[in-house]
C-alpha cells in the first residue's frame, strides 16, 4: 500500500486534479472519447481524489446519488453509482483503488445510501469482488469495451 490521502474533492484545483487523470486513464490509455469519458452529471458527483503527501494526484472516482443515480442504476434513490474510478498507471497495485472506491462508500453512507451500484470493466471484476462487490445482470459494452454491474450492500 503506497501512502495517500482520499478526500472528497474541493474546489476547481481538485476537480481539475480528477478530470487530468480521468483523461491519462481513459481518454489516453483506454481511447475512450472524451466527449463520453466528461458529461453533465460531473457537475453533481461526489468526486473523491487520492494523493501523496506532496499533493500528487494517484487516482480518483465518482459517487451519483439521487436522481442521478437513479437514472443510471434502475435502482431507487437508496443505490448510489459509483463511477469513472482511475488510477495513474504508477500507482495500480499499491492499494489506491481500494482506498478510493472505501472514500466513496463512506461518502455514499454520509448521504443515507444503504448500497452501490457500478459498472465494472470485466478486467477488474476480481478486484470489486474482493471489495465485497456481486456481478449482476449479462455482460454490455460501454465505450467501446465489455462490462458487468456489480453491487454491493452496506
Amino acid at each position: 500500500m503506497t501512502s495517500c490521502t482520499v478526500r472528497v474533492a474541493e474546489g476547481p484545483e481538485d476537480i481539475d486534479a480528477c478530470f487530468a487523470v480521468r483523461k491519462e486513464v481513459f481518454v489516453v490509455e483506454q481511447d475512450v472519447p472524451a466527449d463520453l469519458e466528461y458529461d453533465d452529471l460531473d457537475a453533481t458527483a461526489v468526486h473523491v481524489l487520492a494523493v501523496t503527501a506532496d499533493g500528487t494526484p494517484l487516482g480518483t472516482g465518482r459517487l451519483l446519488h439521487g436522481a442521478d443515480a437513479a437514472g443510471r442504476t434502475g435502482a431507487g434513490p437508496e443505490v448510489g453509482s459509483l463511477g469513472r474510478l482511475a488510477v495513474r498507471a504508477e500507482a495500480r497495485g499499491l492499494g489506491v483503488g481500494a482506498a478510493l472506491v472505501r472514500g466513496i462508500e463512506d461518502a455514499a453512507g454520509e448521504r443515507g445510501l444503504t448500497a452501490i451500484d457500478l459498472h465494472a470493466q470485466v478486467g477488474a471484476l476480481g478486484f470489486y469482488e474482493r471489495l465485497g462487490y456481486t456481478a449482476y445482470g449479462p455482460q454490455f459494452l460501454d465505450a467501446g469495451i465489455v462490462h458487468r454491474a456489480m453491487r454491493r450492500e452496506f
